[in-house]
């Protein structure tokens, strides 16, 4: 019998020729937290009912990796779309993330019982162990059956898919499409949580990198923002990426575009409004995740206010950085310059009292050469038209500013809430076009290659985790900076800058993964896009940049 040698973890282990994934990973399923649920063969991430023919190098990965949650995550989604089926002859569409979740859209009213009666099928389905089998389908083939099938979300988003044949999943009867790789049979899915929202829609949680606790916390505020701007798109009939590939097409982005900025703009006008009126306001905090676009947003609230008489001043919040001997080590013994313990608080609410009580304050400027604070600009004073901008990590954050009374403050989170996805069970994540943003934005600033983005990426998203969603329910407003339009403005950037990954980089496969997304959707000149623009921080040419 042929053999193969198969290197993991550095050791090199020998197997007849032909051996599936699933078969080697038993051999290393105990080095794992939960079952081995996906594998990387040289780079390339495979579904475990792969065979390998080769010499190779694997890697394999568990739910508890960012690459085995979304097999987990869409092995889920699978399921639960086949148990509404069945249960209730009712379709799902996968809409956004919420809290820890994913918010999800019935065709059919619910209730509590029938999300019960929901959550016994899936349960049983993968208590089946049912086998998941991945199938290489002609693409013309798979559109009429979708077409046949009355899913035209999937139907128009293969015809904007140039390969001659597809990947399809089959469950039992059940055939689709999805984005990302699945479990090789249902009984990888063992825990979930299912919670009625209304009786159109849930929230579906599972465990993911950062907790294992099934705790579904509703965020008004953020439910709210995500719900307007869906509602707004299906005005515009735009719900997918079939739906943006169409306009496209048809030559009339152009005109999207403008409508997509004018909602943005609005939104900004209403809220520099509120600010404006409520005279007890002294201060405006702004934070968000990483490439929320918080500097132009920041920028183009300065200009607003200045046109309703304000005259806004900024602080940054980085200019209180404690100095670097001071700075704390994170758990990897790393100077950790996200803790809000990195920031001299007593100081920075010192400093804040002051220049509200009408005192002149000598503002610090943190040296990053030097890794201490100096004092080279002059002393900073609040007048009666006067406002504070303070835009950073910890804004939201009541810590940062404890010593001020509640009344002077307003906080605004920023995020890009994307609402649009690649039909009804392949959703849009939002960190995926935020990463994308950052990658564009890092390479023409920075100069840093696709791979260093994607290096720090988890260290970003971890202090995110910590500093930065906790506090989203202190905003007094949370504001989208999302346009629906610019994933193919992204992708003219992007797509050759990933295409540089190496196939031996260990960002390689993530790199895969971002160029896969980006193969459903067309692409789109910025020629229309507005100077003012928020994606205009990231793809350059902007009114803001100096």
């Amino acid at each position: 019998m042929l053999s193969i040698n198969v290197k993991i973890n550095g050791n090199k282990y020998t197997y007849p020729k032909g051996t599936s994934l699933l078969d080697i990973s038993k051999d290393f399923q105990s080095e794992f937290k939960e079952k081995i649920i996906v594998g990387m063969v040289d780079g390339a991430i495979c579904d475990l009912s792969y065979n390998v023919f080769n010499n190779s190098e694997v890697v394999f990965y568990d739910r508890t990796s960012s690459i085995g949650n979304k097999v987990y995550e869409s092995g889920l989604l699978f399921i639960l779309s086949i148990a509404f089926k069945e249960v209730l002859n009712s379709r799902i569409t996968v809409k956004y993330s919420l809290d820890t979740g994913i918010f999800i859209k019935t065709e059919k009213l619910i209730s509590s019982d029938d999300l019960d009666t929901i959550k016994n099928k899936v349960k049983e389905i993968c208590e089946a162990n049912y086998p998941i089998d991945k199938l290489l389908i002609n693409r013309k083939e798979a559109i009429g059956y979708y077409e046949k099938l009355g899913e035209l979300d999937k139907s128009e988003l293969l015809k904007y898919n140039t390969n001659t044949n597809v990947n399809l999943y089959k469950l039992n009867s059940t055939y689709d499409y999805f984005f990302n790789n699945l479990p090789v049979s249902t009984n990888y899915i063992d825990d979930f949580k299912l919670t009625l929202i209304d009786r159109n829609s849930f929230v579906v949680t599972y465990p993911n990198i950062y907790t294992n606790k099934l705790v579904y916390k509703h965020h008004e505020k953020l439910f709210d923002t995500f719900k307007a701007y869906s509602d707004w798109c299906n005005s515009l009939g735009i719900n997918s990426v079939c739906d943006l590939n169409k306009i496209i097409s048809e030559g009339n982005i152009s005109d999207y575009i403008l409508l997509a900025e004018s909602y943005q703009n609005q939104g900004l006008y209403d809220l520099t409004k509120k600010i404006y009126f409520d005279k007890n306001i002294k201060i405006v905090l702004i934070s968000g995740p990483s490439s929320s676009g918080k500097t132009t947003f920041s920028k183009k609230l300065q200009l607003l206010l200045r046109g309703c008489g304000l005259n806004p001043k900024t602080i940054s919040i980085d200019d209180y950085f404690v100095d670097r001997d001071k700075t704390p080590l994170d758990e990897e013994g790393n100077l950790d310059y996200e803790s809000i313990n990195a920031i001299k608080l007593d100081q920075f609410n010192r400093d804040l009292n002051k220049l509200l009580n009408g005192e002149k304050v000598k503002i610090p400027t943190y040296n990053f050469i030097l890794g201490k604070s100096e004092y080279i600009d002059e002393p900073m004073e609040l007048g009666n038209n006067e406002i504070l901008i303070v835009e950073g990590l910890h804004a939201l954050n009541n810590e940062l500013t404890s010593l001020v009374p509640k009344k002077y403050k307003f906080k605004i989170y920023l995020s890009p809430l994307v609402t649009m996805n690649l039909d009804n069970h392949n959703r849009i994540r939002t960190t995926d076009v935020r990463i994308l943003r950052r990658i564009i934005r890092d390479n023409r600033t920075r100069g840093y290659g696709v791979s260093a983005s994607l290096e720090s990426w988890q260290r970003v998203r971890k202090g995110e985790e910590s500093n930065v969603f906790p506090f989203q329910d202190e905003a007094d407003a949370i504001f989208n900076t999302s346009l629906f339009y610019e994933l193919g403005v992204l992708k003219t950037y992007v797509e050759p800058l990933l295409f540089k990954v190496e196939e031996d980089d260990k960002n390689y496969k993530e790199a895969v993964r971002l160029l896969n997304l980006l193969k459903n959707v067309l692409p789109i000149p910025s020629d229309f896009i507005p100077k003012d623009s928020i994606l205009r921080e990231f793809v350059g040419n902007s009114y803001f940049e100096k």
